[in-house]
């Protein structure tokens, strides 16, 4: 059965493996030049790598580590030791950390954070172990049922102190989902503290040993096109063509550069486009349906991810570091962190400016500007000098429209992979599964909707009847 997938990020390479490993043919189609979507990365004038986010991988993520099993590429990450490593703002250049011993969950995160000693003062620790008690008792259901307060809201809810808050959760909040405590579901951390609780690796981070399009999508690309499908790159979705019935009767495709539109047709259809380009795209006819109007509560965050190369060393950690600023979520030092971009003798900062919402329209300059500010702060000895460091070059990469938007109420908002359209799918991060918007939810849920396609498939046990009404086009 031929499989359509519009979207080349990590759900529709996901889906189309899936599909190969059931039997099917997916042809990929991807409106860039380059795969990986929110992971994508390009080469600059120099060869180096600059990517659209520092993506990590923590051990709470079983499709994404199931999948590079699958694909025999397990050596690609380059697991660090087992602590989360934050700044404090009031003590410039200083860091806190908390060391996870390797000891069964959730005996592990909690000794973590007992031992920790520069942050949380004993009542603090002892009011925040409280608080959690009802997400790890009552699990995932009543973390499910929290979307209908912000992160915010659920600790003073359960008597948290503020501290925690300041601490913890607003480094932790502009992480996972690149919006503040008070604007975030509850949700969204309540899910990862479930995972790091109740996992004794859970919390355990990894780097791809290079850039995501080579070290993870091409291997994939590799594994599809090796089993019969295929991967096509600048073939943007124009409009999905419907039949009578309102069924999917192909995919138009813009002709790029003078060439003409193409038509591809196959048996089913996906759409694993981000979902602010699925509801644009959106037939009117489906408009008026319950199921895709709800997309509607659905809209990307903008994020800008900041790559800076200085002319010396600014730290020796090969790890993630969260910032607690105002202005900067995460960063790295990628020369440390990754084998591809590794460099004794100088560094590459990998950093994530968030909440982006008031600089997406800013200047690459002016970024940089209140970037550089924030450096000053997190290393002064590189800066409060007679020889400071200096910036050799910088690139900003913005993404207007990144993964959903996870503020309260979002939840009813996500469709499941199956819609009610007979011949047609949805896959991205956005779509309803348990690991929300990460790499790992995107893995799940290509993964779900090709189950979703292949169970329908073998429930008739015949090909769509939408696909026997025209020819197969070559494509």
């Amino acid at each position: 059965m031929r499989v359509a997938i519009a979207g080349g990020g990590l759900a529709g390479l996901a889906c189309a493996k899936y599909l190969v490993d059931a039997g099917h043919t997916p042809i990929v189609l991807e409106s860039r030049d380059v795969l990986g979507g929110l992971v994508a990365a390009w080469k600059d004038a120099d060869g180096d790598w600059y990517e659209t986010g520092l993506h990590v991988f923590f051990g709470a993520y079983p499709n994404m580590l199931q999948l590079f099993k699958e694909l025999g590429i397990e050596d690609r990450l380059q697991w660090k030791e087992h602590t989360l490593i934050f700044n404090q703002p009031e003590k410039p250049g200083v860091l806190s950390r908390f060391d996870v011993p390797d000891i069964p969950a959730p005996l592990n995160i909690i000794t973590s954070i007992l031992r920790n000693n520069d942050m949380l003062t004993w009542e603090q620790k002892l009011r925040f172990a409280v608080g959690l008690l009802p997400a790890i008792v009552r699990g995932q259901q009543y973390v499910e049922n929290m979307d209908q307060y912000s992160l915010l809201e659920w600790l003073r809810l359960r008597g948290v102190d503020e501290r925690v808050n300041s601490d913890i959760f607003i480094a932790a909040s502009k992480a996972l989902t690149f919006i503040n405590p008070e604007d975030v579901s509850a949700t969204v951390p309540l899910t990862a503290l479930n995972r790091f609780l109740q996992e004794r690796y859970g919390s355990k981070i990894a780097f791809l040993d290079g850039s995501p399009t080579e070290r993870l999508c091409q291997p994939i690309v590799d594994y599809i096109t090796e089993r019969g499908g295929t991967v096509q790159l600048e073939k943007p979705l124009k409009q999905i063509l419907l039949n009578e019935d309102q069924t999917v009767q192909g995919f138009l495709i813009r002709g790029l550069n003078g060439a003409p539109d193409e038509l591809v047709t196959a048996d089913i259809y996906v759409s694993a486009m981000p979902v602010d380009v699925m509801k644009v795209l959106m037939p009117e006819p489906w408009q008026t349906m319950p199921f895709f109007q709800k997309m509607q509560g659905l809209e990307g965050v903008p994020v800008i991810n900041l790559h800076l190369w200085f002319d010396r060393k600014m730290t020796d950690i090969d790890q993630l570091l969260f910032s607690r600023s105002d202005l900067l979520s995460v960063y790295a030092d990628m020369s440390n962190t990754c084998k591809e971009y590794a460099n004794p003798d100088r560094s590459m900062l990998e950093l994530v400016l968030a909440p982006a919402k008031d600089w997406i329209d800013q200047s690459d300059e002016a970024i940089l500007a209140a970037t550089m500010t924030e450096l000053k702060r997190l290393f002064p000895q590189h800066f409060d000098t007679d020889t400071p460091a200096k910036l050799l070059k910088y690139k900003v990469v913005k993404t207007p429209r990144s993964v959903y938007t996870a503020s309260p109420g979002r939840q009813a908002c996500r469709p499941s992979q199956a819609t009610p359209i007979a011949n047609f799918y949805l896959a991205g991060s956005y779509t309803m599964q348990r690991y929300l918007g990460s790499m790992e939810g995107a893995v799940l849920s290509g993964k779900l909707a090709s189950q979703a396609i292949t169970e329908a498939y073998l429930a008739t046990n015949s090909v769509p009847s939408a696909s026997l009404e025209k020819p197969l086009a070559k494509v």
